[in-house]
């Protein structure tokens, strides 16, 4: 039996401590600010890209590049290994279709080779969560098959609840009309979306405030939880370089749940161009995704 390594995009959100303590390997999503291509060598830090986005600028974003999904996969195939790749949900990129077909020509051209995609129907540390139960799974010496198996049967249990700060990010990827943009800006309201069954980005609820919003979403996280309430598995926070919010949201989370392990990063940026400064992101296990 082989070993097996396993692969994320950088939509993840992973602590960059934790991709290198567990060598998670990593193929980058891409976004363009000013005529400048970043997501390879060339990178923004979090905190100068939403500076950046302050100021006006409106970056646009690409999937992962086929070359480079392949170059990571024969990688890895050349020196032994199986690939679990843990992907970006397919509703909301095309980097996931870009990934499946790389695993199949690779695989093709590499007899024995063995790659298994996991298409999340996820976002950001929702997809980084299927990243740390793969891994927790590989540690306790499950199989490739046997992490993929319990991943795609628990694929509904990874839930994510998100709020933005500025509504006209929304409105400028879809989301929402130009004219409900206007007025929720003028009233401050602020929505409350979630990761549907199908993977993609959906109005839940609205709430008036930005304290009351995170507190609404960490409300029906509790309700939503169910029997993973008790488990030993992370709670996730992501942000737009909006860390006190994010901090503000762990302290009313561990009022409720004081032991639970809580991880805090940045929305990547590759994600955060079409939620903006200030979006929070909240990722749990449950029952009611």
């Amino acid at each position: 039996m082989k070993d097996f390594v396993i692969t994320a995009d950088s939509n993840s959100d992973l602590l960059e401590d934790y991709i290198k303590e567990k060598q998670i390997g990593i193929i980058p999503h891409y976004y363009d600010l000013e005529g400048i291509t970043y997501g390879d060598e060339v990178n923004l830090t979090p905190k100068e890209f939403y500076d950046k986005m302050r100021t006006g600028l409106m970056p646009t974003t690409m999937a992962s590049n086929p070359e480079v999904i392949r170059k990571t996969f024969q990688d890895y195939v050349d020196q032994g290994f199986d690939i679990l790749h843990i992907s970006f949900s397919s509703a909301l990129s095309g980097g996931c279709s870009n990934v499946v077909t790389g695993a199949r020509e690779i695989c093709e051209e590499n007899p024995g080779a063995k790659i298994i995609v996991i298409d999340t129907l996820n976002a950001s540390m929702g997809e980084g969560m299927f990243v740390m139960k793969a891994v927790r799974m590989r540690e306790e010496g499950k199989t490739i098959d046997e992490t993929a198996n319990w991943l795609e049967e628990h694929k509904q249990d990874f839930c994510v609840r998100f709020t933005v700060d500025d509504l006209n990010h929304l409105h400028r990827g879809g989301r929402i009309s130009k004219t409900t943009a206007f007025i929720g800006s003028m009233i401050n309201i602020k929505p409350i979306l979630y990761l549907n069954s199908e993977g993609q980005l959906v109005a839940l609820s609205t709430s008036r405030g930005r304290k009351k919003s995170l507190a609404t979403i960490c409300n029906d996280m509790l309700d939503s939880m169910g029997k993973y309430k008790d488990g030993d598995d992370v709670i996730c926070i992501v942000h737009g370089d909006s860390i006190d919010d994010a901090n503000y949201l762990a302290e009313l989370i561990l009022e409720k749940l004081p032991n639970k392990e809580i991880v805090i990063n940045f929305v990547s940026p590759s994600i955060g161009a079409h939620s903006g400064p200030g979006a929070i992101g909240l990722c749990f296990m449950g029952e009611k995704r």
